[in-house]
């Protein structure tokens, strides 16, 4: 589990195709903390697990369902990706739960200024937007984020430039993909329903 407060920007170092999915390595020197084999770390929003490292370089095994369901595939060395080490029970839980495990790519489709913040409109396919609600959370690359308002598929959120400035949000643009995660809750809330009606 993860809380969306990013702690630290990583660096794609190699992505290698490997018997239909991929190997992704990150430096994550910047989180200045040491991740062993096994460890969860949650990178642009996607819960992944360290399989090799060397130093600060962290590499991790992106099956097919990951790649189909996140922006992951579509990384190059050079990109910048937000990186989350897993919530630990003695940790403040900044943002909202975060399970790491992703619904669905978005797209940017406005970044506008609001005062000192900027606001972003995001777009996301038609199934995802009844899980997103005003004034609830949403998981964006990686970030938690508060929902100021939805019309059809089209949601919009606030960014104070500390956030901009301590996330891969600094480089995004209009256009861009961004792998989207609903509220847990709401999740669940749906499947007791379906359970209601069957």
């Amino acid at each position: 589990m993860f809380t969306g407060i990013v702690q630290a920007i990583g660096i794609v170092t190699r992505s290698e195709a490997r018997g239909g999915d991929v190997r992704l390595s990150v430096d994550a020197t910047a989180l200045g903390v040491e991740l062993a084999l096994g460890d969860s770390l949650c990178v642009s929003g996607v819960c992944l697990t360290v399989v090799a490292r060397e130093g600060a370089i962290h590499a991790f095994d992106v099956s097919v369902e990951t790649l189909a369901l996140t922006t992951l595939g579509a990384l190059h060395v050079g990109d910048a990706v937000n990186l989350e080490p897993a919530l630990r029970l003695s940790d403040r839980l900044g943002g909202h739960l975060v399970s790491g495990h992703v619904d669905g790519i978005g797209r940017v489709v406005a970044i506008e200024p609001d005062a000192r913040s900027q606001r972003w409109t995001f777009e996301v396919p038609a199934p995802l937007s009844r899980y997103i609600a005003a004034k609830g959370s949403v998981c964006v690359d990686g970030v938690s984020l508060t929902v100021n308002d939805v019309r059809g598929n089209r949601f919009g959120v606030n960014l104070i430039p500390h956030t901009v400035d301590v996330t891969a949000f600094r480089g995004k643009c209009v256009g861009d993909a961004v792998n989207i995660e609903v509220d847990l809750i709401a999740r669940y809330v749906e499947r007791l329903r379906a359970g209601e009606t069957a």
